[in-house]
């Protein structure tokens, strides 16, 4: 008899397709590896599908499973939800419609006893100072640099004659309005 844990997401205001597409990454995953990808993915259903896994280790963890590195996710399906459907206001008084799309996303994670953990997620936890108090970086006092002194009239005027001297540049010289095409 084997044993499924699972956990539902309901109306995620996200487009299937792009929720499958991340979703298929940790699909047949250890739990533990799955989390790892979700959590490097830079797709934007990563955070709402990290969720929903950690929701259903919760589920299993609380219905009886002693050993949480055993399971893999067995399987991840991203169902269509309703849509919002709105429009968009054309040319000459038409419209096109725009359809918001929502997902239904159901993780089923499974057990297998032959699965080793191959490293462990560890989560920074946040320091607190002796006062009691969260420690930040407001609380130190900030300098601002100090101003870069200005060279002098005559050297600019210097550097504003070499670039002259140095010839046309590069705009000039190939954006010229007064220029041929042909030369």
């Amino acid at each position: 008899m084997t044993t499924e844990y699972s956990a539902k997401l309901r109306y995620l205001r996200m487009a299937p397709r792009k929720v499958r597409s991340v979703g298929d990454l940790v699909k047949g995953l250890p739990v533990n590896e799955a989390e790892a990808q979700l959590l490097v993915t830079a797709r934007r259903p990563a955070k709402p599908l990290l969720k929903l896994l950690r929701s259903a280790v919760a589920n299993a963890k609380n219905n009886g499973l002693s050993d949480a590195s055993t399971l893999y996710v067995a399987s991840l399906r991203v169902d269509g939800g309703p849509m919002l459907k709105r429009i968009l206001p054309r040319a000459r008084g038409s419209a096109s419609p725009i359809q918001k799309k929502m997902s239904h996303v159901t993780i089923v994670l499974g057990v297998n006893s032959e699965l080793k953990a191959r490293f462990t997620i560890v989560a920074p936890k946040k320091s607190r100072s002796a006062a009691g108090k969260p420690s930040s970086r407001s609380s130190k006092k900030r300098t601002a640099p100090a101003p870069t002194p200005r060279p002098e009239q005559g050297g600019e005027e210097k550097h504003r004659t070499e670039k002259k001297q140095g010839g046309t540049t590069f705009w000039k010289r190939n954006f010229n309005r007064k220029q041929g095409m042909g030369e």
